[in-house]
């Protein structure tokens, strides 16, 4: 199936052109980095997590929310998800790759993975994280080509990958769950200390991961004859709407928890993140154009009416995501360096390179989505699906 990436229109081949550009600048960045070290990037000894971490933690998310659309398929039969479970899939597998990818870069000598592999310490969470991305990898890479395969030959997949759906199902939380306890895990780090971390980082997820997938299948129908179906980008719509409102309410219960009590340490990441704190201000207006996002998304979410109108889903799914990427992707990663152990704010801002290379990993990750994609859709093109997806074949 690999052959069908390599036939594509004009706008197919300028994207994937785009695409490449962006990569050989990430690398070049690259290059510059591994010369120098991270001391090119913004981060210092205060501030040890960045922009790499925070894509890391926000990307994780977005693959393990793919079971929002498979546990519906395959666990409960929801027929409407048919045309898009390989989409959710495939997004699952480039994110993915992305997350280890950014994992890779900010290790800053890549001889430093080995070490984890050859040398596992089974009482670290960064071991586990390891084993679980690694492993949620695999599945879906199993899964969404055998599926994808076996209708293209017109024939019932193995009765060999039912279990691995399933297993699938339950192990996408459990990546996100394990990332959670490596911010959770750290007594030292106030902001971080919450029991209801893992939580957030799921119904962050569950938003953010259904956003970008509604997004992903508007283009395609617009740019192919395939059509995900209209149903299946509402039911996810009301998915986001749900996952979001619980996502915001969890930040509401760290707020309270945080200025009711009165304890400095819970109080002064939020202080410094939407406020400012003894003069250092730099993240406070990117905190707020995350809010602003978020109540804007919720606004055209809760209402039905506006939330049918397609485009406006499509306005609302943007403003999910950038949201909390924003919220998610950086306030979140840099808040709990601030202040320091010591009570000093070191501020940080990612660099240029820095920004090269993050950007270069998103291209990887968007090369790998747009190979998947196009490969996914040739073969759903040549057949026919009826209003609830169910596969015909094609008239001769």
């Amino acid at each position: 199936m690999l052959e069908k990436a390599i036939y594509g229109s004009r706008k197919y081949w300028v994207w994937i052109c785009f695409l490449l550009a962006l990569i050989g600048v990430g690398f070049l960045s690259y290059l510059y980095q591994f010369k120098v070290g991270l001391g090119i990037t913004g981060m210092s000894r205060d501030v040890s997590w960045g922009l790499y971490i925070g894509q890391f933690t926000f990307l994780v998310g977005v693959a393990a929310s793919g079971v929002m659309v498979v546990l519906p398929y395959y666990l409960h039969n929801y027929k409407k998800f048919a045309r898009l479970t390989i989409l959710g899939e495939f997004l699952a597998i480039a994110a993915v790759v992305m997350c280890m990818l950014f994992i890779f870069v900010d290790m800053g000598q890549p001889l430093r993975v080995l070490n984890v592999i050859l040398h596992p310490t089974p009482n670290s969470v960064m071991f586990f994280d390891m084993c679980v991305l690694a492993g949620y990898l695999v599945l879906n890479v199993l899964v969404g080509w055998t599926v994808l395969g076996a209708e293209r030959k017109e024939v019932a997949p193995p009765k060999w990958v039912k279990p691995l759906i399933y297993l699938s199902i339950a192990w996408a939380p459990s990546i996100h769950t394990v990332t959670a306890f490596l911010y959770a895990g750290l007594p030292g780090r106030h902001f971080w200390l919450s029991a209801i971390m893992a939580a957030r980082f799921l119904a962050s997820a569950f938003a953010a991961g259904p956003a970008l997938l509604i997004l992903l299948a508007l283009i395609v129908r617009k740019n192919t004859k395939f059509d995900p179906g209209t149903e299946a980008i509402q039911s996810l719509g009301k998915i986001v709407t749900y996952c979001m409102f619980i996502n915001v309410f969890f930040l509401g219960l760290e707020f309270f928890t945080a200025f009711y009590s009165k304890i400095p340490g819970h109080m002064y990441p939020f202080i410094y993140l939407y406020s400012g704190l003894e003069g250092h201000a730099k993240l406070v207006p990117i905190m707020w154009l995350s809010t602003i996002l978020a109540a804007v998304a919720l606004v055209l979410l809760i209402f039905p009416q506006i939330r049918k109108k397609e485009s406006l889903l499509a306005l609302a799914s943007v403003c999910v995501f950038i949201s909390l990427w924003i919220d998610k992707g950086f306030g979140l990663v840099i808040g709990g360096f601030v202040p320091n152990p010591f009570e000093r704010v070191t501020e940080y801002w990612p660099t240029l390179p820095e920004t090269f290379i993050t950007l270069a990993v998103w291209a990887i990750g968007f090369l790998v989505l747009t190979i998947l994609y196009k490969i996914a859709i040739s073969v759903k093109e040549e057949v026919v699906f009826d209003k609830y997806g169910e596969r015909q074949i094609k008239a001769e």
